[in-house]
């Protein structure tokens, strides 16, 4: 690996303190203190994904992290999932100092954390919710496209549209997610209007990611057009094509009812797919981008060649 000295300035490394604005995203299943440490330790932000945890869990994931790293990191808590009085406790009484939520009303959680000195983040997929994100109070959006995976936007606005839409009316910052895996589509992010990115898919194939390792594989493994998103009367989820999918998509052919796809996606699912490692009848939740994800790397090594690649791209558009 070869570090880079570089140093960036602006409102999201102001934000967090953070050397870089690459944002790890707070995933379920992949995002553990191995990860988050790592990307932190990097120069950007890892973030502890909640959505898979127990509360006790959560607690265990954020003392292992703060001792594996001295530098800012953060908390991803969907508001859809149960215990989540008590895992925002325990964020509070932990001392974590940044919190992403998403999933539900960001006018919920807000007051609570900023109250408590807590930087909020609301993952949104429209304009309509930045600007409600916006006025709840939150310090930042991650604006997310449709090419991104896990649960998505119903409406499957892109992030080239989405990004530029969202800069138009939201003065806070505002980090762009969904189909970004390199420097490349970091700066295309920023000249649209974003001022960091969130990065989940190239983190998901990385060594410190706690996902199993057939689904790294399966990930780094996958082509153009073996995502799709699905199961949007749930909801909307993007999924690599597998046993389960076709499973999902025989359901939709016979008409079936929410009551039937409910019984089709059982319970635990994602966790058989993604960190158990059924590859054929667990839920497999990735990117579109995982089509340009050839090989599983350290989570330093991505921030780093991110970076580079970011530096190198900049130096392409000032000659263009």
């Amino acid at each position: 690996m070869t570090e880079t000295s570089i140093q960036m300035q602006n409102k999201i490394t102001e934000l967090f303190k953070i050397q870089y604005p690459i944002i790890q995203a707070g995933m379920i299943w992949a995002s553990g203190w191995r990860l988050a440490s790592a990307v932190s330790n990097a120069g950007g932000l890892g973030i502890i994904g909640a959505g898979s945890m127990y509360p006790e869990v959560l607690r265990e994931h954020i003392q292992k992290c703060q001792h594996a790293t001295h530098k800012p990191f953060g908390v991803n808590v969907p508001m859809l999932y149960p215990d989540l009085k008590e895992l925002m406790e325990i964020i509070v009484e932990m001392g974590v100092k940044i919190v992403f939520t998403s999933a539900g009303n960001p006018k919920t959680w807000t007051s609570y954390f900023k109250e408590k000195g807590i930087t909020v983040v609301h993952v949104v997929s429209s304009l309509k919710f930045a600007l409600k994100s916006q006025e709840a109070g939150v310090d930042a959006i991650v604006a997310e496209g449709f090419e991104a995976g896990g649960h998505n936007g119903r409406d499957e606005t892109t992030t080239l549209t989405l990004i530029p839409s969202v800069k138009e009316k939201v003065t806070i910052p505002i980090i762009a997610a969904g189909g970004i895996a390199t420097g490349r589509a970091m700066l295309a992010a920023m000249i649209l209007g974003a001022d960091g990115v969130q990065v989940g898919s190239r983190f998901v194939a990385s060594r410190e990611a706690s996902s199993h390792e057939a689904f790294k594989q399966k990930v780094v493994e996958a082509s153009e057009g073996d995502t799709h998103l699905t199961l949007k009367e749930l909801a909307p989820v993007r999924l690599i094509k597998n046993k389960f999918y076709n499973d999902v998509q025989a359901a939709y052919a016979r008409g079936a009812s929410i009551e039937e796809l409910k019984e089709v996606l059982g319970r635990a699912r994602a966790k058989r797919g993604m960190f158990e490692g059924d590859m054929e009848e667990g839920e497999l939740e990735i990117g579109q981008v995982s089509a340009l994800i050839h090989d599983i790397k350290p989570a330093a090594q991505i921030v780093v060649d991110m970076m580079r690649e970011f530096e190198e791209a900049k130096k392409i558009v000032s000659n263009l």
